[in-house]
């Protein structure tokens, strides 16, 4: 009986590690280790990437939307339209600016934000919609766009799981007025470590977020405003200029595993990832869904292929969110997602006879 993770990092280290110890070990002799020529080489490669004019390297992502949204005025009173389905660090950085997350429901086919559910979530307060790229793929981003040119509101783009992916051949990051990335090591593009950065084709957005990532000091020890200490560590910007070359390929391979699970994977009892025809999926996760993944989950790690929950228990009905006052069933498409989601292994060194492996299992599961 074959092992196959649901990820793991080794396989990538070994193709890559000593290229990456000999950019590290560059960097540590330059002594330049916060901010510095290789943040500025990454945010130079990375906007190039994303297709955006600017790029600014912070510590960590969750960092990168709580800059992002304050670039854009974001504060104490604002209303921030968003998603439940997501990582919480989404919905921690609107707390952050003291101003308050306004939750609306997911597109069931996509898990993403579902446009018809914005508008009637407007409100006098409103300032922003922060959408969600969640598990790779893009939101609607044509009509969330049109949305928020509407009512005259800011649109920020979590593109923490969407490294690459696209909208109509657009690049996630570089489609709203801003958009976020994390580099945690599981993502993607992951260092070997924590990292973030913001993209934006608005240079005013961007300086000001550069001010505020590194005590906005115009000059060494004057401060013009309550800023932060969110600045990218050159180690981290180092890893990430040698693992940038590769996210196009890692991409390639990763879409590649994902065709395997869709054509191999033929199950009634669930529902699997699939790619919107206006867009470009890059699969950080790949997804099924079925009403009994708990038991496909055991069924599963029993016979040693490992699993993950993307997320079982939604924003607005965790603790820190309750005081908010949603109830269980105000977003029903979220909720029925977060209860039936399993993530099955993905990650571009895996083979594809391996990704066939998975999928028999998956088919032999019976509820």
């Amino acid at each position: 009986m074959k092992k196959i993770p649901y990820f793991e990092l080794r396989s990538q280290y070994k193709d890559i590690g000593p290229k990456i110890e000999k950019r590290i070990i560059k960097t540590l002799r330059s002594t330049n280790y916060a901010l510095g020529p290789e943040v500025e080489l990454f945010e130079e490669n990375f906007s190039k990437f994303i297709e955006t004019k600017y790029c600014a390297g912070v510590n960590t992502g969750t960092s990168a939307l709580h800059l992002a949204l304050l670039s854009c005025g974001i504060g104490l009173g604002d209303e921030v339209i968003t998603v439940s389905m997501t990582f919480i660090a989404t919905v921690m950085s609107i707390s952050y600016t003291g101003a308050k997350p306004v939750f609306v429901d997911v597109d069931m086919d996509t898990q993403t934000m579902d446009p018809k559910s914005i508008e009637s979530k407007i409100s006098s307060r409103t300032k922003a919609i922060l959408v969600v790229h969640l598990y790779g793929q893009c939101a609607d981003m044509g009509k969330i766009l049109k949305i928020a040119r509407k009512h005259n509101l800011y649109l920020i783009e979590d593109s923490s799981q969407a490294h690459g992916a696209k909208f109509k051949n657009v690049k996630a990051g570089s489609i709203g007025d801003v958009g976020t990335f994390s580099f945690y090591p599981g993502k993607n593009l992951g260092a070997c470590g924590e990292g973030g950065a913001i993209t934006s084709n608005n240079k005013k957005l961007i300086s000001k977020i550069k001010e505020l990532r590194n005590w906005s000091q115009p000059k060494r020890y004057e401060h013009t405003e309550i800023s932060y200490n969110y600045r990218m560590d050159s180690l981290q910007a180092a890893s990430l200029n040698v693992k940038l070359k590769y996210i196009k390929d890692w991409t390639k391979l990763r879409r590649k595993i994902a065709q395997t699970y869709q054509e191999n994977i033929i199950n009634d009892h669930l529902k699997i990832a699939f790619e919107e025809k206006d867009r470009y999926h890059v699969y950080h996760i790949f997804s099924i869904f079925t009403e009994n993944s708990i038991k496909l989950k055991n069924f599963l790690n029993k016979n040693l292929i490992g699993t993950n929950n993307h997320y079982p228990i939604p924003v607005h009905l965790q603790k820190p969110y309750l005081s908010l006052g949603y109830k269980k069933d105000d977003l029903p498409n979220t909720e029925y997602l977060s209860k039936t989601q399993l993530s099955i292994p993905m990650y571009p060194e895996m083979k594809i006879a391996d990704a066939e492996y998975v999928s028999k299992y998956i088919n032999m599961f019976n509820k």
